[in-house]
């Protein structure tokens, strides 16, 4: 027995010898011996000894729901699209907002977005009924064909119904765009994640209406 407990003393010697000249890089406490001083924080690669909760990686941003663009409304938990097409049903731009955001705040946002042309009229459901909204159009050269709702307190006698059928090919265009699975499932749960692929659904739209015209 006295060959085993030399080579074992003289281990422990050299042990601690190491230990000394090497303090900083935390060899104590990846040993966890219960007799030597643990230091607070684990050393660099045995993350399982950090006594911190934090996300790993060291990705100190914190997730949720906030500026993702979803919402809850009346359909669920989901992402609402605002679509803005011309009057043959080819898609020119869309927003993204939470599910529970009205279509009538978005209406001057719309008008703003896609190709610098002013159109001669503007086609929505009853959704963007309101009197902002039509000055808004009407300030700038365009005329509104939005139905009135069922409330209204003075509609119009005159309203363009040739001209609202229209809205029809925006519809159209929506039940193209819900034929990608992706976009229909609503798989996506981030605002990037649903804009890439109503962008890249929407370009493959385009690509087929202009390879069949």
């Amino acid at each position: 027995m006295a060959g085993p407990a030399r080579r074992i003393r003289t281990l422990e010697q050299r042990l601690e010898a190491v230990l000394a000249a090497a303090p900083g890089r935390r060899v104590r406490a990846v040993l966890r011996d219960p007799g030597l001083p643990q230091p607070h924080r684990a050393s660099g690669p045995d993350v399982r000894f950090h006594r911190g909760a934090r996300p790993c990686f060291r990705h100190r941003r914190k997730r949720g729901q906030q500026g993702q663009a979803l919402g809850r409304s009346r359909g669920g938990f989901s992402t609402k699209i605002h679509l803005k097409s011309d009057f043959d049903g080819h898609p020119l731009a869309f927003h993204l907002t939470g599910g529970e955001v009205g279509d009538s705040p978005l209406f001057k946002l719309l008008l703003d977005l896609g190709p610098d042309v002013t159109p001669r009229a503007a086609l929505a459901d009853k959704g963007y009924d309101a009197k902002a909204n039509r000055a808004i159009a009407r300030a700038r050269g365009i005329a509104p064909a939005i139905p009135f709702k069922s409330n209204a307190k003075h509609p119009p006698a005159f309203f363009p119904k040739a001209l609202y059928r229209g809205r029809a090919r925006i519809e159209q265009c929506f039940g193209k765009l819900k034929r990608f699975k992706r976009v229909a499932l609503s798989c996506e749960k981030t605002e990037c994640g649903v804009a890439a692929i109503v962008a890249l659904a929407l370009s493959f739209i385009l690509i087929k209406s202009v390879h069949t015209a």
